[in-house]
């Protein structure tokens, strides 16, 4: 019974990985620069699918800021000068706003964007 069952289970296993490395080839790596300058993200609207991975760069032009996606758990940090990257899976699907948590002048609490993640 046991050799019965033992190429069937490693059959499932290697069915169960391949599944996964296609989904992962499936996604999307997807590149941003979001310029954070004047109380303004450039760009103001990120548009990708679900499962993406998506990769940010963060450039400060002025002063201090951050990039701030509450449904994603993100908050990161930027100063001029010293540009930070980061990357996440987008796999929730939805409209989601990205923020600017800093208090460091008033116009922080302007700046705003969104992450539109398409359903697949």
């Amino acid at each position: 019974m046991t050799r019965r069952i033992l190429p069937v289970l490693a059959l499932v296993c290697a069915v169960g990985s391949l599944t996964a490395v296609a989904a992962l080839a499936q996604s999307a790596k997807r590149e941003f620069t979001v310029d954070a300058k004047k109380f303004a993200f450039s760009p103001a609207k990120i548009e990708v699918s679900e499962g993406d991975m998506v990769q940010i760069t963060l450039v400060p032009a002025d002063i201090p800021h951050s990039f701030t996606i509450d449904a994603y758990k993100i908050a990161k940090r930027a100063e001029p000068n010293k540009p930070v990257t980061f990357e996440f899976l987008c796999d929730k699907p939805g409209t989601f706003r990205f923020y600017c948590n800093l208090t460091i002048d008033d116009g922080c609490r302007r700046m705003a964007g969104e992450l539109v993640v398409r359903r697949k």
